[in-house]
């Protein structure tokens, strides 16, 4: 399956040794003649720390069971992220709604210097070096949606030059 990108990146869970990461846990009320009703979303990010990770929302009455439905929508949704050392091999902004993720590379020794939810996806992906900064919204669930798109525009020298039809 292609994503709107054009690549062919989706990866197959089977064979994959995935940890899985839970971002957020959004408690949502409806009330009913007895009282308030609750149910859950589980934001969830799984990936191998090699270069394939993913993310999953799933709801439920109980917390588990959403934690258990975003696991398996996130093995749904694995992507192969390129990178270049421990970082990411050029500059890049991922938007969505009212967010957006810029992630550059940075130098070996640097860390992850990112908030928590690019931070676990970031890190479920295996990117050790890297900076980034959060425009607009901080919604959790906007803001790994974006830095998914960042991840997904990455291209190493190689694939470039394959896509241009040079050598390098």
């Amino acid at each position: 399956m292609k994503d709107k990108y054009g690549n062919l990146d989706f990866v197959d869970a089977g064979g994959l040794t995935l940890d899985d990461n839970v971002v957020k846990i959004n408690r949502c009320a409806t009330v009913v003649k007895g009282g308030r009703r609750f149910s859950f979303s589980a934001l969830v990010v799984v990936g191998n720390r090699q270069g394939v990770c993913g993310y999953g929302f799933g709801k439920a009455k109980e917390v588990p069971m959403a934690v258990e439905k975003a696991v398996k929508d996130a093995k749904k949704r694995l992507v192969r992220v390129p990178l270049v050392g421990a970082s990411v091999p050029h500059p890049v902004k991922g938007r969505f709604g009212a967010t957006t993720v810029f992630l550059g590379p940075a130098s070996p020794g640097t860390g992850v210097t990112a908030g928590h939810s690019v931070r676990a996806l970031l890190e479920a992906a295996g990117v050790r070096d890297i900076l980034t900064k959060n425009y607009g919204s901080c919604n959790p669930v906007n803001v790994v949606r974006a830095t998914m798109d960042g991840l997904l525009q990455l291209r190493t020298m190689e694939q470039v030059a394959a896509l241009r039809g040079v050598s390098i």
